[in-house]
């Protein structure tokens, strides 16, 4: 190209030489004219205009070798650009196929896994609490007037049945008494005279009729039998637990007076509970009675918790459109407590899912994701449905079929170079 521009003034100075001969003469003199009318022009200039003139002479002078070394090196060829080999393919469907040519994923940092379809649990959210088994519960009552003279069991103690819970005083549990004793003598004395056997079953019938009394007071079948044999009443009555558990409340102290029908205190059996949970409106259809729930608490964790519904309400709670639901949980370990809260997985039925970690999706947003590899080098990002099993297992239902591969560990690193050629 330089040997082009050569030859080229080598032409340009033939054609102007003659021109140039012949007004050589002219040309000197004129030009020695000119020059010498701009020497007198520049030295009248003020020294800051005459340093502004030399910049602006040195400026153009730089700007003039810039464009002849620009015309002179410029070629009209094709700029090669090395692409990166990276390219991301975005479907209609919202699948996005992430192409990495020449790069080898890490076999220790990402794990495949041949995509299976089994047989897996359908559930159910069921957001709930814990509580009492009321059928295993019970209320110690007054069943007469009187006054608490001695506490046995304060809140939270451990009783069993026939434990003793409070002592009261009651003129009707006296008089209850002393009734009794009196019928027990009249059918002795009636037992031993023969001829006044027709009177013994009326005796007797009186008999029974106060030891119920006694019972319906509070009296247990041992203090009826004390009164029987030693012919003494005593001054107060002592209520036992009618169960094995514990004091879940107390409502009086030494001293109280209580009239009958006043609660005296709350007896429970703590390792047989309730949880107590709410279905709502769409799921109302796939719930019966004996279905399994697995309940979780944020107490533990790690831990799951077996209970089966034994009772469905026949109406829906008009504030929260829900349905509630009961189911027995059985307490062995007595690791729960009532009043926590839990959430519970009802198990509906049975589908068809392919089963992989929870790390193996990438949850953006609302959106679940799976990464599957199509080819050596080719990745393809697809929208997921399905649901956790567990704090360790997600079942796919939809998006991802068998033979796929799955990207099972390392999802979230891949799905960064996704996000990064997105953008």
């Amino acid at each position: 190209m330089i040997d082009k521009f050569i030859a080229f003034l080598k032409r340009l100075s033939e054609k102007t030489k003659p021109l140039l001969h012949k007004g050589a003469h002219h040309g000197a003199h004129h030009a020695k004219a000119a020059a010498n009318g701009l020497v007198g022009l520049y030295w009248n200039l003020s020294a800051i205009n005459r340093y502004r003139v030399r910049l602006a002479a040195f400026a153009f002078a730089i700007l003039s070798l810039g464009i002849v070394a620009g015309r002179i090196t410029n070629v009209d060829r094709a700029v090669k650009i090395q692409s990166s080999g990276k390219g991301l393919k975005v479907e209609k469907s919202g699948v996005l196929e992430l192409q990495l040519p020449g790069v080898q994923l890490n076999p220790e940092i990402y794990v495949f896994q041949l995509a299976e379809k089994v047989q897996v649990p359908v559930n159910i959210k069921v957001p709930g609490r814990l509580a009492f088994n009321a059928e295993k519960s019970k209320v110690l009552s007054a069943r007469a007037p009187g006054r608490v003279e001695r506490i046995y069991a304060f809140d939270g103690a451990q009783v069993d049945i026939g434990s003793p819970i409070v002592e009261l005083y009651s003129p009707d549990f006296l008089s209850a008494q002393q009734e009794y004793l009196l019928s027990t003598k009249t059918t002795r004395v009636l037992e031993s005279n023969k001829t006044m056997s027709d009177l013994l079953g009326d005796a007797r019938i009186t008999q029974e009729a106060a030891a119920n009394r006694m019972r319906n007071l509070g009296a247990s079948d041992g203090d009826i039998k004390n009164i029987e044999s030693t012919g003494k009443t005593t001054s107060n009555l002592v209520m036992r637990s009618p169960l094995k558990g514990v004091v879940v409340k107390r409502n009086v102290e030494p001293g109280t007076a209580v009239n009958s029908g006043d609660v005296i205190t709350t007896l429970a059996d703590p390792k047989q509970l309730w949880f107590i949970g709410n279905v709502f409106e769409q799921d109302f259809r796939m719930i019966k009675q004996g279905q399994k729930m697995v309940l979780r608490l944020e107490a533990y964790p790690d831990k799951e918790f077996v209970a089966y519904a034994n009772y469905i309400a026949p109406t829906i709670d008009p504030q929260t459109r829900a349905l509630l639901i009961r189911a027995d949980v059985e307490n062995a370990d007595n690791l729960l407590r009532p009043d926590m809260y839990a959430s519970g997985l009802l198990t509906t039925g049975t589908a068809d899912a392919v089963v992989v970690p929870q790390s193996a999706i990438v949850r953006i947003r609302e959106n679940r994701y799976a990464i599957v590899k199509t080819g050596d080098e080719t990745f393809r990002r697809l929208p997921v449905q399905g649901y956790d099993l567990n704090s360790k297992s997600f079942a796919i239902t939809e998006g991802v079929e068998p033979g796929w591969k799955v990207l099972t560990e390392g999802a979230v690193l891949l799905n960064d170079r996704f996000a990064k050629q997105e953008d």
